[in-house]
């Protein structure tokens, strides 16, 4: 029977072995993100917050393709887990031709968005930097989801001290670049926004190089018989898309909904969209670091239920309730406590910065209240992916942030609330969304034994 709050030590310290490189991986995604936005922000609030409209339209075209590909840690986790070391890189041979045939699809929907800022009411000198920003980031998209894949595959085979590596240096090159090419220091040109841009392409493609230097390591080559995984493999492609398709289409959608509410929030206007810049900047800070534990939790679950045992699922999930729950709370009181000068940070001076101090300030308490929400949820969600219940996550959590979507609207288009209740209602929508996945962990349908054998299937 499985019990939330059974924490078996073995497991826990299982756990963190695989979370903390991971943590630091993605704390380092965070880290390139963040200095990106802060930079931006010297410039002016309106560069700021076109690197955040300009940043999540472009995820919004790959979420669909990397929310598939990075499936590839649960597949890969569970042929380790099962003993197959061989079929492991075959996981990810059928990710790269999945990468490739996802190219033109990518190239259709970025010239299809490529003027939706204007039509969304923005700013109009925001609209050509953010259109500036998204058109350079979507010309580098081909590293980003190759990244994806290998990254996948190590998380899934347990050495995510290699992601960690990999993340490392590509942000070590991202920081002075990037820096570099929006201010035109260390003799480079002066790009500005688009230079932003073109340091993160640089960050994915250093990291990229890393992570094929040690997967065509000759220790790693023999093991896992890397020389024999170089082709299609029909029965693992349609497992491939079989599984991952439904979380790719979450991601797809759930992105879809967000990017939908950013877009409005911003037609606010200048103030508001800096506000919500800001804030979000400090999110990243919680959120993508708690991502690395999410996908530790997808690995330790897909590694036990591949090795048929189910019954150490539960101690998995309750390990990462309380890392997760213990981390976010700790950063949950600090941006309380320390709102005022965290917002400071990124604000210009003058009248238009005092308006954007108040709101941001009032708008970190928001945030502080869902991050414990966020790392239930990425808990949750890791578990369940790890077992394959992601048609359950692709429905029920579409469905939550498509009516937060349709809400906002409401409120921000056809009643014209202010951005205090547009907020309310987007962290009321977090918050719902932990109660529903810790309801369906509880419920326990996808641990029966015809389910875990099903999901195994080829």
């Amino acid at each position: 029977m499985f019990h939330f709050f059974k924490t078996d030590r073995t497991i826990l310290k299982q756990l963190v072995s695989l979370a903390i490189p991971m943590v630091i991986s993605q704390g380092a995604f965070a880290l390139m993100i963040f200095t990106d936005r802060y930079f931006l922000s010297l410039i002016s609030p309106t560069h700021m917050s076109a690197g955040l409209g300009g940043g999540v339209a472009a995820f919004f075209c790959l979420s669909l393709f990397i929310g598939l590909l990075s499936y590839g840690n649960a597949l890969v986790a569970q042929y380790f887990g099962a003993g197959k070391k061989e079929l492991c890189p075959k996981v990810l041979s059928q990710g790269l031709i999945l990468a490739a045939a996802c190219m033109p699809i990518l190239a259709l929907m970025a010239y299809g968005l490529g003027n939706v800022f204007g039509l969304m009411g923005h700013d109009a000198q925001q609209v050509p930097l953010e259109e500036a920003y998204f058109n350079v980031l979507m010309w580098g998209s081909i590293f980003t989801l190759l990244k994806a894949c290998i990254a996948s595959y190590f998380a899934g085979i347990g050495r995510t001290k290699v992601v960690m590596i990999a993340d490392f240096f590509g942000v070590t090159i991202n920081i002075p670049l990037s820096y570099g090419l929006i201010f035109g220091e260390f003799g480079l040109p002066e790009w500005g926004i688009e230079g932003a841009a073109i340091g993160t392409i640089v960050s994915n493609l250093i990291s990229l190089l890393v992570f094929l230097y040690y997967y065509f390591e000759v220790k790693h080559r023999l093991e896992y018989s890397v020389a024999k995984s170089f082709s299609l493999n029909t029965k693992i492609l349609k497992r491939y898309l079989r599984l991952g398709l439904p979380s790719g289409l979450e991601t797809f959608l759930n992105v879809a909904a967000f990017n939908l509410f950013i877009l409005m929030f911003q037609s606010y206007g200048v103030t508001q969209g800096a506000s919500a810049a800001i804030v979000l900047n400090w999110d990243i800070v919680s959120y993508v670091p708690m991502l690395g534990l999410h996908i530790a939790v997808i690995s330790l679950i897909g590694r036990f239920v591949g090795a048929n045992q189910p019954d150490k699922i539960g101690a998995v999930i309750s390990s990462g309730f309380l890392l997760g729950i213990a981390y976010s709370a700790i950063l949950g009181i600090f941006f309380v406590v320390f709102r005022d000068p965290l917002v400071a940070m990124f604000v210009p001076a003058g009248h238009e910065g005092q308006e954007i101090q108040t709101l941001a300030s009032w708008m970190m308490w928001g945030m502080a209240s869902y991050v414990v929400a966020d790392a239930v949820i990425l808990v949750a969600s890791g578990a369940l992916r790890g077992v394959g219940d992601t048609r359950w996550l692709m429905m029920t959590s579409t469905f939550l942030h498509w009516v937060m979507a349709l809400a906002q609207y409401i409120v921000i288009e056809v009643l014209e609330y202010g951005p205090e209740v547009s907020w309310i209602i987007f962290v009321s929508m977090i918050i719902t969304l932990a109660i529903v996945f810790t309801w369906r962990l509880k419920k326990q349908q996808w641990r029966e034994p015809e389910v875990l054998a099903k999901m195994m299937a080829k």
